[in-house]
């Protein structure tokens, strides 16, 4: 980068002047007809500020061309005629974004986010192109080091400029990528998952609700039939046909690893008499139940602190069988005759819906975990997998959730992010190495809390809580989904990093224009017409807001858009893979026959 300015302005490039100015957006009159066809919405232009070597930044986001009459000038030939004639008035209206400056201190060609003063009336205006533009996208890159260059495409106002984030800004402040199905969302994730695993110790968490991403950790073969590296490693939370033979990368979440709330809001009808009954006994007994576990081990230091909500084991037979004994036991009266407890008969549904959720193979990575996971040390070893680099140092992890049902899978993504968050809450903090859940189809249990069920309610405490104070101990959020609507608006309201592919969706475009300032409302006009991989990218970590284009990832997710009408005409359904699917769903489990 030379000292020389990177903008300098001729004759021809001079667009107009100030004619109206308010506090973030600008009226150029503009005077120059013939560069109008060229400043198009989301054009650049550059405004003389308060000194020669100041210019304020500004984005189009309208151009207008009204015609007026105007007495001509007086024909020499015939002066006591007097003709009309139309003449345009031409405008333009651009957001101010930033500042430029040739030189500040000893620093040359500074760019920087807001404007430092409101422009005057009259000031000329310029359109920044050709030479100017490709030397100013330069500029927005040209400060980061490759410790924190995220490249995510390029921008479409010049497509010789890569698009680059900061990747520190972009991660530890917590981001959204929001698009509609179809929009190129997962290959935005799966691009940005590609570029951490280039960084040496990368630590990342995916929350994978339909297994798309397993691509990532099993990769297919390139178009040379040579076999790509894994970026990933592959974990499963478990599914009926995980319980007997557990693969490995199977995890379990055992019921004790629930806090009280947790297993409460799965098992305790609130409508029922005796629900602060069942709630009371229920809670004595597993305190005492995790008190004697503590005792067995000789965890005395444990066991003079540890409370009702400490992830301890303790055997689900044993708290049904305490739980039967007050159900049906008796105490002494009157003449020494046995009556009723004071339990008796009160837990008896609770103890039923207990049951069932135990016998529930659907339920068994919570319910029914090996033996092994009712080990005291086996929780550290879990976490270690999930939180340390795996096999061949891959740190990003990728958790298919797939096979949990769908009414407990608030309850399961809060509890697995809840015990993360927990371990590097205690840890040291010279000891924590930053990690980042990416939450793929937050709607699914993320959702507003005006709509949430009890269920879903302890899903929404776990995560607010990290996207309200996780940045402080080393975790944040990568929220994705194709209904922000739908989404907690206290997480949404965390992100200061947007990804925003294609929204048609009135409500979904409504809650990122409330998620932005006002002087973008402009910008996020476009969303319903962007392509596919197309995508704005706004916030903390790029210094202007700007349209891209995604670069295409390496290893591309599974759910990529199939071609219906191509594949109408090239193939026939295969009666053999919808039997053995019919198997599988029968089995509810993908791991064994079928198409697994």
């Amino acid at each position: 980068m030379t000292d020389a300015p990177i903008l300098t302005f001729d004759a021809p490039s001079r667009l107009g002047k100030v004619a109206s100015v308010d506090t973030s957006r600008v009226l150029i009159a503009v005077e120059n007809a013939a560069l109008l066809p060229r400043a198009a919405v989301g054009s650049l232009v550059a405004i003389q500020g308060a000194t020669a070597q100041e210019f304020l930044i500004g984005m189009t986001e309208r151009v207008t061309r009204q015609l007026r009459d105007q007495t001509a000038q007086p024909d020499p030939m015939e002066p006591a005629t007097l003709t009309v004639e139309v003449v345009p008035d031409d405008c333009l209206r651009a957001v101010l974004l930033g500042t430029y400056r040739t030189i500040t201190g000893t620093v040359r060609n500074l760019f920087k986010r807001g404007a430092d003063s409101f422009p005057q009336i009259d000031r000329e205006c310029f359109l920044i192109e050709g030479g100017n533009l490709q030397r100013f996208m330069g500029l927005l890159g040209r400060d980061l080091d490759e410790t924190q260059r995220l490249e995510l495409g390029h921008f479409l106002i010049d497509q010789s400029a890569a698009a680059i984030a900061n990747g520190d800004r972009f991660f530890q402040r917590h981001a959204a990528i929001l698009g509609s199905t179809g929009s190129g969302k997962s290959c935005a994730v799966s691009l940005v998952l590609e570029r951490a695993h280039a960084r040496k110790h990368a630590n990342i968490i995916v929350l994978d609700m339909h297994g798309e991403y397993a691509s990532l950790a099993k990769p297919p073969k390139s178009e040379g039939g040579k076999a790509q590296s894994p970026i990933a490693a592959a974990f499963k939370i478990a599914g009926p046909g995980d319980l007997t033979n557990p693969e490995q990368g199977t995890l379990f979440l055992p019921y004790w690893l629930l806090n009280r709330e947790e297993m409460l809001s799965m098992i305790l009808d609130r409508s029922d008499q005796n629900a602060p009954n069942q709630a009371m006994r229920f809670t004595t007994h597993v305190r005492e139940l995790k008190d004697s576990t503590l005792r067995d081990e000789k965890q005395e230091t444990v066991r003079a602190t540890f409370t009702v909500d400490s992830p301890v084991p303790y055997k689900l037979a044993d708290l049904l069988a305490k739980l039967r004994d007050d159900d049906t036991g008796t105490k002494p009266g009157k003449k020494d005759a046995e009556i009723k407890g004071d339990w008796n008969g009160k837990l008896t549904r609770f103890i039923s819906r207990l049951e069932s959720k135990i016998e529930d193979r659907r339920y068994g990575f919570m319910f029914k975990p090996p033996e092994a996971a009712l080990k005291y040390d086996w929780l550290a070893e879990q976490i270690t997998k999930l939180l340390a680099a795996g096999e061949k140092d891959l740190g990003i992890k990728v958790v298919d959730f797939s096979e949990v049902p769908s009414d407990v899978l608030p309850i399961v993504t809060g509890v697995f992010a809840r015990l993360l968050y927990d371990v590097q809450f205690w840890m040291q903090a010279e000891k924590r190495t930053p990690f980042v859940f990416v939450c793929d189809e937050a709607h699914l249990y993320l959702p507003t809390r005006d709509d949430a069920d009890a269920v879903e309610k302890q899903a929404l405490v776990s995560f607010e809580r990290i996207a309200k104070e996780g940045r402080k101990y080393g975790v944040s959020l990568l929220v994705v989904s194709q209904r922000p609507s739908d989404v907690s608006r206290t997480i949404l309201s965390q992100c200061n990093n947007f990804l925003v592919l294609r929204l048609t969706n009135d409500q979904d475009q409504n809650v990122v224009r409330r998620l932005m300032p006002d002087s973008l409302a402009g910008v996020l006009d476009g969303l319903p017409l962007l392509d596919t991989g197309e995508a704005l990218l706004l916030g903390d970590a790029i210094l202007l807001p700007a349209r891209i284009k995604l670069k295409f990832p390496a290893i591309e997710p599974l759910s990529q858009t199939r071609a219906f009408w191509q594949e109408w005409g090239e193939s026939d359904p295969d009666s053999a893979a919808v039997a053995a699917a019919v198997e599988t769903l029968r089995r509810q489990s993908r791991t064994s026959g079928g198409f697994a």
